[in-house]
């Protein structure tokens, strides 16, 4: 056997260990979303608890949880201490990367893309409107829109980003994002504007100014 092979059989015992660990608490999960319909309390106090793993563990244990809850969650993704799903209405792709501190709500996050850490991914931004008493309501999850960060896009360190980003597309350190990106541009700024275009120069991405 390989150091390659051995490698993988690792991973895969690893990654069984921690489905069956993580089972019960997905199972608690789908027993309120059964009954409540549309509660989040017990997905939300095992998602804050898994989020604390620290070390590889972490990244298995909560990839495993996620694998278990959420729509769908690839079994290569890699998901950073401290990041936390705040809603089950969430996809995951297969080499999807998102760093340490990462909020995420309602999104599909494409295969390979990078999300850095302290990123918020909102779920669109209409969660809240402003009543006829003229204060603002609560979260109401029937307004809850699912936000796209496509294929080999990049999020860069505490953006904050309520709308699809295309594919390729880098969103700068910082930036909010409140209008949909389109691919192989970068956007920076509050509100993120177009910065410039990018382009493939063979095996690396270079920007075009």
């Amino acid at each position: 056997m390989t150091a390659r092979q051995l490698r993988r059989s690792l991973e895969r015992v690893a990654n069984a260990v921690c489905l069956a660990s993580a089972a019960p608490w997905a199972a608690l999960c789908w027993v309120e979303a059964r009954v409540t319909l549309c509660g989040e309390a017990v997905f939300g106090c095992c998602a804050q608890a898994f989020a604390l793993v620290p070390g590889l563990p972490g990244v298995y244990l909560r990839r495993a949880f996620y694998r278990l809850t959420l729509d769908a969650c690839a079994a290569d993704c890699y998901i950073g201490f401290g990041t936390v799903f705040s809603h089950r209405q969430a996809r995951v792709e297969s080499s999807a990367y998102i760093g340490s501190y990462t909020l995420i709500g309602s999104a599909w996050l494409h295969e390979r893309c990078l999300v850095g850490s302290r990123v918020s991914l909102l779920s669109g931004g209409a969660l809240h409107q402003l009543g006829p008493d003229r204060r603002w309501t609560s979260t109401d999850v029937r307004r809850m829109r699912q936000i796209h960060v496509h294929e080999d896009a990049w999020i860069g360190e505490a953006a904050l980003v309520l709308a699809d980003v295309g594919p390729g597309a880098m969103v700068t350190a910082g930036a909010v994002v409140s209008t949909p990106v389109r691919g192989g541009i970068v956007v920076a700024g509050n509100p993120a504007r177009f910065v410039r275009e990018l382009h493939l120069k063979g095996d690396r991405a270079a920007v075009i100014a």
